[in-house]
């Protein structure tokens, strides 16, 4: 760094502390190159004059916009002090314990349990990419997932950490997510046994220590294989470098392994009475730390735990006690007390009987060989007593020796459960491995794990710097070689030839081989030689290693003896001879493999020296060294083969204080870890790394209108940083990416933050003059209405109040004159309006009640003179007469004139009231045709002939067949006389018809007006011959008052008025007659059908039809409604075997048509409508009072009549909930994915554009954003749900519960996303939440929904939108943001609270104080202490009876069913 970047005042930078490791200060002088000393404000408010070095300034902070972020490579500075503050601000303020650092998972134990690892969390991290969601260790499980699944290639996840960061409970993690993730299809429960795995290897492998209460004292490797199907399979399991010194020494306040307290818990139980046991107080090995009890913990629970777990993986009881027999046998050889006899000898009281008793073992001989060792020479065997420290050792020897091998048979054990037929094809393995180690006391122990860090830190190193080279040249950035630590040479330190583990082995093989004398030889080889290895200054026993994290100083005190790892042969042979066979199969012979990094030994047949030669092959091979050395080499091969995942646990401090963040202890684990490694190398090439879209969607402040108009937005991009960054070595542009160099993204954010404070000054600059202004003009309308009233005030004069007065009176008078004026034109139009009004009316009236002139009058008559009564008859007849007849003929003859009248009322309704004017209007136009009328006059006296013929002959004229024949002859030849013009155009539109049909109307009217007339009048119980019959009597009176009462005119009239009366009359019922249409069948709403057609009606009903081709123009649940008439069918006959088959296989096929379309959104909806509908009509035709209240009398009596049907509605709606259920799952998996991209990523509104540069890990939005989904495929998502549900007659109900269900699933998934990713926390995006809520609730108003109660299942996002956009600084603000926020739980406020992230520098980030504010005023609700809502819920269904509004006897069956075999009853 320059020193111009540094100079400006104003700038922050880090100087360090010796508390803190750095600190931060602001510069209040600017510094110019070449001062010696740097003038800084702490925070605190210090003034403090630093000293500097040129060649080394302070690191420059970071802008407060980019503190806090996911990735540690997305800060614009890397270094240690910006690295080490990002981490406490996660930590402590914003309480999240995971942060990515490029390909690394750094996480901090909380020491404290976090709602982040049920199940909602893990199926929200399911099939995410890593960058869309904030840091987690199911987004690295869920990386290796994807990469294996998509390369076919095996993964390895890494978990390296010291003890009691965490690393045992972040590798069990892993695989939990592993086994929800990829459940097997089988029974076998595969992902059950793998995880009950864990519990035991802690049980047996894990201890307390003072650093951790559940420490893995031993190193795991485990490989979860998977499938072709990527299901879990089975698994399998590698230990390394057990910690067999525990088994019989505990540092003080630390424990032995988790098994043995929980076999002493359990001591007093029966099954466990024959080992012998009491409390861990009583035995020597586990009471020697002096802390049994783990606050907390309790271990009598967590054996009957670890049994369960046993017997899981399908290890029985009868293994269960042989291991608990050889732990309890470990036991008691602790209490085993060896006493001194002289200086040379020893002796053993009688605890061991226990020991041997428990292992069925020769008690004497083990005494004897316990205090003996047998040294065998070249020429003779010796026995030789031990002194007490020796036999001592030789029994701590043995009890390691016993317990390292029950281990190894435990793991082998779980191994072989966990074995699977057939071939893996993929694996993860998860790598659960000490960290690097540094104590006050580094021994053998520390060693081994230092070493095998070393190993893994150069694997590391090669990943990171392949991965390097891989995105440059993926981006086609020039690639230049950068300088990364290698550790190869520490590495050759320990394992070369002549190195420290060779010279270890060599020393070990020597009879009277001494620590001191393999330090000699280190000394010799070494120091002064080799720029990594030291010799203390104070210590002749220690040696100093500069490893890649630290230096670390080794005590060689119990080295060579903890690598002989020895137990004297004749011990040996005394447990192979055991009884007890888990103890003797322990101690068999088995064949050594020799490793491919050692010489191959071959055995020659001497009788002596094959023996020593055995010996020594046998212990350089069995060393501790060589094994670990050994199986440490196939984990680095192993390592290699597959693709690595990091995550590197820390520590925060050594107290175990929930989110404590001791600032030492974390930097110095940084550096052992290798995150500030990566951070290093990171930093000397293009740190920060932005794709276009981010670059364009956060800068484009910065552009130019010119810039803003061009389409490419890489382009705009170019041009923008070469004007804006003139040194282009600053920057590079890759194919998706533009690649910076440290501190330019401060740059741009300076920049940037500068264009939006002169934008503010702006706008407040406008807003303030706005205001002023304002405020001038009312000051100013103010003054001058002051001065208005004060000068009219002194204008007021006598002259003018006169003047004033005068002209006033002159304006009322011309006023009012003009008023009277208007009003009396008004009056006068008025009145004429009235009179020619009024005379109109009067004129209509007159002409509706004036009588007709009398007809005889123009004769002169004197037949005028008999006339008793006056009939007036209106001008709307046929024809109209004023007729003197006497008062026995008056009925008859108003039988005449009325029925024409009466016809032409009832025709002047609304469906024939214009045909029977064009029938009227017909025959008027007849009645002016003078030929017609002569015609009709004779054929009228042929009638009358004959009808005096048939009198003539009797009173036979009266039977209906007779007059039916006579006047269907004559209608016949009066038919036939009329033109066929004149037909066409009397039966034009089919009046014919309709013209009968207002006849049986008029005998309706007539029959009320005649009712003493029944011969007459009677029309609905006599045919059409008798109709006529009828009027041929009237006729016949008529003829006879013709001739004998009215003049020879007056009868012409009415002759020719009757005559076409008749002759039309006659017309029409003969032509009604024939064209009657046949009476239609009443149907009683069955379907008849053979039991033989079951299988069709339900292929074809069911199976094989199609929705689309059903739903259009026809009623909801057609198919239910015929498949309820068929069992209608079967209950009339009462067959019950024919109903009971019918609704079997009725069910069967709608659970078959279900099964085979469960993924048809658009089949699930008709079934599951058409399910719904026939549950109704079991219900509504059950015949039970409670369905039948809305029935028709009608619908009463297609009840059912003869069985009960209840348990067949229980199974109908046990099957309606079950595909809704499926229904709704279809549903939901349709429109998931659309909803974290609609709902939160996508930005509709303008200006509030919230990304932020996201590091190594990019959000998947962020590569590319076309073909996104936005909120606009949310609704039409939904449209097209509503429509279908519509269309395929879904009950309201049910599809507002159905709507409800999605808009709850809209919300939870939305607001877990919230809750998972910081980055979507800010003001901006609460606005945007809000604006899409609010398109949802105009969504249902449009589809009328409002009563679903779906608005309500939004209403915690829209409350998590209000808190984003809430102020969050005072006491009120808190009490507002606990009054308002009662849909959201206190955990789910506080997480959004804490992950609050301001976007820009104007914005404040919420104080912890406020956060613990809002908690302490939250204490007292009473909610779940759940972070994430479950996405899986599923609100309960109610079927609600509606009942059909269809007659079951007007249904029809449309072809397209194919039912044509079914018949209507």
């Amino acid at each position: 760094m320059c020193a111009a970047e540094l100079g400006p005042k104003y700038n922050r930078v880090w100087i360090p502390d010796n508390e803190e490791v750095w600190q931060s200060a602001e510069i209040t002088k600017n510094y110019k190159a070449g001062d010696s000393f740097l003038h800084v404000q702490l925070e605190d408010g210090t003034e403090l004059s630093y000293p500097v070095d040129p060649a080394a300034l302070p690191p420059l902070r970071n802008p407060d916009i980019l503190v806090g972020e996911n990735d540690l490579t997305a800060l614009s500075y890397l270094h240690e002090p910006a690295v080490l503050h990002n981490l406490k601000i996660r930590f402590v303020e914003s309480k999240l314990i995971y942060t990515y650092s490029g390909i690394i998972l750094v996480a901090i134990n909380p020491y404290k349990q976090l709602p982040i690892y049920g199940d909602a969390i893990i199926h929200a991290y399911s099939g995410q990419n890593m960058g869309d969601m904030d840091p987690h260790i199911f987004a690295v499980a869920e990386e290796a997932y994807k990469q294996m699944a998509r390369n076919n290639k095996n993964q390895s996840i890494i978990v390296s950490g010291e003890s009691g960061a965490g690393k045992t409970v972040s590798a069990r993690y892993t695989m939990r997510y592993f086994a929800t993730v990829s459940k097997s299809s089988s029974n076998a429960h595969v992902e059950d046994k793998v995880l009950a795995s864990n519990p035991i290897t802690e049980a047996v492998g894990n201890a307390k220590t003072t650093r951790n209460d559940n420490s893995s004292r031993f190193g795991k490797y485990t490989e979860i294989s998977f499938d072709q199907n990527y299901q879990i399979i089975g698994a399998n399991m590698r230990t390394y470098l057990l910690e067999k010194s525990r088994v019989v020494f505990q540092s003080e306040n630390e424990r032995n392994y988790h098994i043995f307290y929980q076999l002493c818990a359990s001591a007093m139980q029966p099954e466990y009475e024959h080992l012998k046991l009491g409390s861990a107080e009583e035995f020597n090995y586990t009471r020697m730390g002096g802390s049994t009890v783990i606050e907390g913990v309790d271990d009598r629970a967590n054996m009957v735990e670890t049994q369960k777990t046993f017997a899981l993986l399908g290890l029985k009881r009868d293994f269960q006690m042989d291991v608990f027999k050889m732990l309890a046998a470990i036991l008691h050889l602790g209490n085993v007390e060896i006493a001194a006899v002289g200086d040379e000898r020893s002796s053993i009281n009688k605890h061991l009987s226990i020991f041997c008793e428990l292992l069925d073992l020769n008690c004497d001989k083990m005494a004897r060989w316990l205090c003996h060792r047998k040294i065998v020479t070249t020429s003779e065997t010796v026995v030789k007593p031990m002194t007490r420290a020796q036999a001592v050792n030789a029994r701590d020897a043995l009890a390691k020796k016993i317990y390292s091998h029950l281990f190894d048979f435990i793991v082998e054990r779980i191994n072989q459960a966990l074995q699977f037929p057939g071939k893996q094809h993929t694996f993860i393995g998860v790598l659960d491995i000490y960290g690097f180690e540094t104590f006050d006391v580094n021994s053998f122990e520390q060693f081994c794990i230092n070493y095998a860090n070393e190993k893994l830190q150069q694997q590391f190193n090669l990943h990171v710097f392949k991965l390097e080279q891989e995105e440059y040249m993926k981006e086609d950035i020039p690639w230049t070689l950068i300088d990364f630590y290698d550790n190869q040479p520490v590495i050759d330190l320990i394992e070369a030839k002549m190195g420290i583990l060779e010279l270890l082995d060599e020393e070990c093989l020597l009879p009277h081989g001494k620590d001191e004398n393999w330090l000699q030889k280190l000394y010799n080889n070494f120091v002064n030689k080799n720029a990594l290895f030291e010799k203390p200054r104070m210590s002749n026993t220690s040696f100093i290693i500069q490893h890649f994290a630290d230096k670390v100083e080794y005590k060689c005190e119990g080295f060579l003896e903890k690598n002989r790892d020895t137990v004297h042969e004749v011990l040996i042979e005394i447990l192979k001879e055991s009884k007890f066979h888990l103890c003797a199969n322990f101690f068999q012979d088995s064949p050594v493999s020799i490793s491919p990094f050692t010489k191959t030994y071959q055995i020659t047949k001497r009788p002596r020296f094959d023996f020593l030669l055995k010996c020594f092959i046998s212990k350089t091979l069995m060393s501790g060294i060589f094994q670990f050395r050994n199986s440490l080499s196939l984990l680095m091969v192993t390592l290699n083969a597959t693709t690595p995942h990091y995550v590197r646990c820390i520590k925060p401090n050594d107290e175990k204080l929930p989110f404590e963040f001791d600032s030492k202890r974390v930097a110095q684990q940084l550096r052992a870890c290798g995150v500030l490694e990566t951070i290093r190398i990171s930093a000397q090439s293009y740190p920060s790394r932005w794709t276009y879209i981010e670059f364009f969607s956060r800068y484009s402040i910065l552009m130019t209108q010119q810039e803003l108009s061009m389409n490419d937005k890489k382009q705009i991009c170019k041009i923008v940083l070469q004007r804006l960054i003139q040194d282009h070595n600053q920057y590079q542009f890759g194919r998706t990416k533009i690649f910076f160099r440290a501190g330019q993204v401060a740059y741009l954010e300076k920049l940037r933050s500068d264009k939006l404070r002169q934008a503010c000054t702006l706008l407040q600059r406008r807003v303030r003059g706005w205001l002023q202004r304002r405020r001038f003009l009312a000051v100013r309308r103010a003054a001058l209405t002051v001065q208005q009233y004060f000068r009219g005030q002194q204008a007021i004069t006598a002259r003018n109040l006169k003047e004033t007065w005068a002209a006033i009176t002159i304006q009322k008078y011309c006023r009012g004159y003009l008023v009277r004026r208007l009003c009396q034109l008004i009056h006068v139009a008025a009145v004429t309006i009235q009179a020619y009004t009024r005379g109109f009316l009067a004129r209509k009236k007159y002409r509706k009640v004036q009588p007709m002139k009398h007809p005889v009058s123009e004769t002169g008559n004197n037949s005028v003179k008999k006339i008793n009564t006056m009939a007036v008859f209106p001008n709307t007849l046929p024809f109209a007469c004023l007729v003197p007849i006497s008062p026995a003929l008056v009925f008859e003859f108003q039988c005449i004139f009325l029925f024409p009248f009466i016809l032409s009322c009832s025709l002047q309704s609304r469906e024939n009231h214009g045909l029977l004017e064009r029938l009227t209007n017909l025959a008027s136009a007849h009645v002016n045709d003078v030929d017609t009328i002569q015609k009709l006059e004779s054929e009228l006296e042929k009638l009358t002939a004959q009808k005096k013929t048939y009198e003539e002959k009797g009173k036979k004229y009266k039977e209906d067949r007779m007059h039916y024949g006579h006047l269907h002859t004559n209608g016949s030849a009066l038919h036939s006389r009329l033109s066929t013009e004149d037909l066409e155009h009397l039966n034009e539109d089919g009046e014919l018809w309709f013209a009968y049909e207002g006849l049986k109307k008029a005998t309706r009217l007539v029959q009320f007006f005649s009712v003493s007339i029944t011969p007459i009048c009677d029309l609905e119980d006599k045919s059409i011959d008798q109709w006529v019959t009828n009027f041929t009597n009237i006729s016949v009176y008529f003829l006879y008052y013709r001739e004998n009462c009215f003049s020879p005119v007056v009868c012409s009239k009415m002759t020719i008025s009757l005559t076409l009366n008749l002759e039309v009359t006659v017309l029409l019922c003969l032509t009604a007659e024939a064209h009657v249409p046949t009476v239609p069948k009443e149907y009683i709403g069955m379907m008849e059908y053979k039991k033989e057609d079951e299988e069709r009606i339900i292929q074809n009903l069911i199976l094989d039809l199609k929705p689309r081709g059903v739903v259009v123009n026809m009623i909801p649940g057609l198919p239910a409604h015929i498949l309820f008439m068929c069992v209608r069918y079967a209950d009339y006959l009462n067959d019950a075997d024919m109903l009971k088959s019918f609704m079997n296989v009725t069910i069967d096929g709608i659970k078959q048509v279900v099964k085979e379309h469960s993924e048809d959104f658009e089949m699930l909806s008709f079934w599951l409508s058409n399910t719904y509908y026939f549950l109704n009509c079991l219900k509504q035709y059950s015949g039970e009072e409670e369905f039948m209240k809305q029935n028709t009398p009608r619908q009463n009596k297609n009840c059912l009549k003869h069985f009960d049907l209840s348990e067949y509605r229980q199974i109908l709606s046990d099957l309606a909930i079950q595909i809704y259920h499926q229904f709704i799952i279809v549903m939901e998996n349709n429109i998931q994915h659309m909803i974290v991209p609609g709902m939160l990523e996508y930005e509709s509104l303008q200006g509030i554009s919230g990304l932020k540069p996201t590091g190594f890990r990019k959000r998947s939005s962020s590569i590319d954003d076309t073909d996104t989904y936005t909120m606009t495929s949310i609704l039409q998502q939904l449209s097209y749900f509503y429509s279908t549900m519509c269309q395929n007659g879904l009950d309201s109900e049910l599809l507002k519960q159905a709507v409800k269900q999605l808009f709850f699933l809209i919300g939870a998934v939305t607001l877990n996303s919230l809750f998972l990713r910081k980055d979507m926390c800010s003001c901006r995006k609460g606005m945007q939440i809000r604006c899409n809520i609010s398109y949802l609730e105009e969504w249902l108003k449009d589809k009328n929904l409002q009563s679903s109660n779906a608005k309500e299942t939004l209403e915690p996002l829209s409350q998590a939108a209000w808190l984003l956009q809430v102020k969050k600084i005072t006491d009120d603000d808190a009490k507002e943001i606990c009054e308002h926020c009662t849909s959201l739980s206190t955990v789910q406020i506080v997480k959004i609270l804490n992950s609050y992230t301001p976007i820009d520098d104007f914005e404040k980030r919420v104080t912890p104080s406020f956060v613990r504010k809002v908690q302490a005023m939250l204490n007292n609700r009473e909610d779940v202490p759940q972070l994430m809502l479950d996405t899986k819920h599923l609100f309960q269904v109610t079927f609600p009876f509606t009942p059909s509004p269809h007659a079951l006897e007007l249904i029809q069956v449309p072809s397209s069913f194919k039912l044509g075999f079914l018949t209507r009853v």
